[in-house]
């Protein structure tokens, strides 16, 4: 299987990629291919501990990708980009990107990529604090959009001390992209490679 397609979408992220997740320029130009590379090349017992870390298989996991994606790809052929469409495409793509993939993708595959791993890298950037309480309000329902649509007011907790009041946080859709992106693409190769 090739990762082209995969490739060229992330490349638009590139400067991102090397200033925030932390990663070479060459390999930010071929992520995809790279994450592939990364899990396809893994022994096959750290594969089987990937797949054991949720009772949900992995293909069933790329199914649910696979769906979510062709849901995203048929509302774009209808060009139909009425409020009500666009809002519950934001909503599911939140769910899918920070809700339902750490969970069952990031997390695990953080700790059993090799250090300097370029998936172990993103994974672990797809963990850190701030998305971690993006993930937090979206699950809580304690989000809202900005006045003029351009991002996402949220409310989470810093760290896990339930006494702490909610924090004011903001991602403005340009970031927010970016999290998507790079999360779509970690969770698809991974899973396109785990078998």
């Amino acid at each position: 299987m090739t990762w082209t397609r995969l490739d060229e979408q992330m490349a638009a992220w590139s400067a991102r990629l090397v200033s925030e997740v932390k990663i070479s320029e060459n390999d930010s130009l071929k992520l995809g291919t790279k994450i592939a590379t990364d899990v396809r090349f893994l022994p096959r017992d750290a594969k089987a501990e990937i797949a054991a870390a949720s009772p949900i298989s992995v293909r069933e996991r790329l199914q649910e990708l696979q769906a979510f994606q062709g849901w995203m790809d048929t509302v774009a052929k209808t060009g139909n980009v009425s409020p009500v469409v666009v809002r519950a495409q934001v909503i599911t793509q939140n769910y899918i990107c920070f809700v339902y993939l750490p969970e069952s993708c990031f997390r695990v595959l953080a700790k059993s990529l090799p250090t300097g791993s370029v998936t172990k890298q993103c994974a672990k950037f797809l963990s850190n604090d701030r998305i971690r309480a993006f993930r937090n309000a979206i699950a809580h329902a304690n989000w809202a959009y900005r006045s003029d649509f351009s991002g996402i007011t949220y409310w989470a907790r810093k760290g896990t001390d339930l006494d702490v009041p909610l924090s004011k946080f903001e991602v403005l859709q340009q970031e927010l992209a970016f999290w998507q992106a790079l999360s779509r693409c970690v969770a698809y190769a991974a899973f396109s490679n785990l078998d």
